[in-house]
């Protein structure tokens, strides 16, 4: 095997969460790029089969399920209807996720809850989900969270229900590769993008004062293209990776550094 077809995926399924738009829908369309098939997961279907539509376009299997990772009878179901309809599934991408910027004395307990909610315990019953199929399935795995530079560094954007929750993700990695990857062969390990372009981040990029706090703590600066995560995503999700478990890989153009 060529190194670079270490980083394919043909004949495995991967299953994204949060695949209806931004990051989401990027990551499923590399996956599909790299061979796999892709089952995409989100709350908004109508916006899923339009990301569906364009994966069978390229030549792949693809199976888009209205989800709410924050219910776990959604993310056993999710992974029943993956099984069912395109087989043994092979990596997770554990990407749904949303934000909340409040200063913390004003913050709602109800906003903070949603957030640890959806980010962190939602991710939490994906991976039990995926990890009890592909212990049945016998023939190991990999999941990638979607962490964030939030998670292992500082800022001055006062968001903690978000730091929190991508915090714990890296914690939960960490364990759960403990846990699975010598025994199971689960490779477990986090993605921990800075501000790149997406639903949940525009809002602050939009904004020119937004923009110029992010650029002035990142070391390349520039914000990051889409594009530039997939390599990290393939190698964490691949065979290339075949001997990296529990770390969380900043794609960040430096700004852990500080």
């Amino acid at each position: 095997m060529s190194v670079l077809d270490q980083f394919r995926l043909d004949g495995r399924v991967a299953v994204v969460t949060g695949a209806s738009s931004g990051l989401g829908v990027g990551f499923a369309e590399a996956l599909a790029d790299a061979g796999a098939d892709v089952v995409l997961a989100a709350r908004r279907i109508d916006r899923l089969e339009e990301v569906r539509d364009k994966i069978t376009a390229m030549g792949r299997r693809c199976i888009a399920v209205r989800t709410d990772v924050s219910r776990l009878e959604d993310c056993e179901a999710l992974i029943a209807t993956a099984v069912e309809q395109l087989g043994d599934v092979h990596v997770l991408v554990n990407n749904a996720g949303v934000g909340h910027a409040a200063p913390a004395h004003r913050e709602d307990p109800e906003d903070f809850n949603r957030v640890l909610g959806i980010n962190l315990v939602g991710a939490y019953y994906m991976a039990q989900a995926f990890g009890r199929a592909c212990i049945r399935a016998k023939h190991g795995g990999s999941i990638v969270n979607v962490s964030s530079v939030l998670g292992i560094s500082g800022s001055d954007i006062p968001q903690v229900a978000y730091s929190s929750s991508k915090a714990g993700m890296n914690g939960m990695t960490r364990d759960l590769a403990m846990q699975w990857s010598a025994r199971y062969g689960i490779r477990v390990n986090a993605l921990a993008p800075s501000f790149f372009s997406s639903e949940l981040t525009d809002p602050l990029l939009e904004s020119e004062v937004g923009t110029k706090k992010v650029l002035a703590r990142t070391p390349m600066g520039r914000i990051g293209e889409t594009r530039e995560l997939y390599g990290a995503l393939l190698l964490l999700a691949s065979d290339a990776g075949s001997y990296i478990t529990g770390i969380t890989l900043p794609v960040d153009g430096g700004w852990s550094l500080h």
